[in-house]
């Protein structure tokens, strides 16, 4: 298993990251997912990052598939952040959940969020959708809960 500092997206995320958010913004994602804008750590600016947050027992949530993602460390200095969807944008609070409470998280992630799964397997993070390789994520990989405002 890789470490968490060998751990890198792949080159071809970011630019298919700015495709996805033009379609979301021209309607032409309906589902899935959506866009999370959270205040740079660094620099203060508002970065957006599309995200695909899972319900369970009615409330939100999200995994972070790469354990050293930008977006990850500027939400957990930030502790808000923007949901945007089409054109409704709603304010949220951010709660990183601990290792324990993440895990039954974890564990319903792959069948919740199977397009997160490709992208785990490949960064080696997991095999394939095995609820136990998800569960075993938790303190490696940080899943947030979005509270309303």
């Amino acid at each position: 298993m890789p470490r968490d500092e060998d751990i890198r997206p792949p080159w071809w995320l970011k630019p298919m990251n700015k495709v996805m958010m033009t379609a979301m913004r021209l309607g032409l994602m309906r589902e899935g997912p959506i866009v999370l804008n959270v205040t740079g750590r660094n620099s203060g600016v508002p970065r957006p990052t599309p995200v695909t947050p899972f319900t369970v027992d009615g409330k939100r949530y999200v995994v972070g598939g790469f354990p050293k993602a930008d977006w990850v460390k500027n939400l957990r200095a930030a502790g808000e952040a923007t949901l945007t969807q089409g054109r409704t944008s709603e304010p949220v609070r951010v709660v990183e959940l601990s290792p324990d409470e993440a895990r039954p998280l974890l564990r319903q992630f792959p069948v919740l969020v199977p397009t997160g799964v490709s992208f785990m397997t490949r960064s080696g993070l997991v095999t394939g959708p095995h609820p136990d390789e998800f569960e075993a994520l938790a303190g490696r990989c940080a899943v947030f809960r979005f509270d309303p405002v």
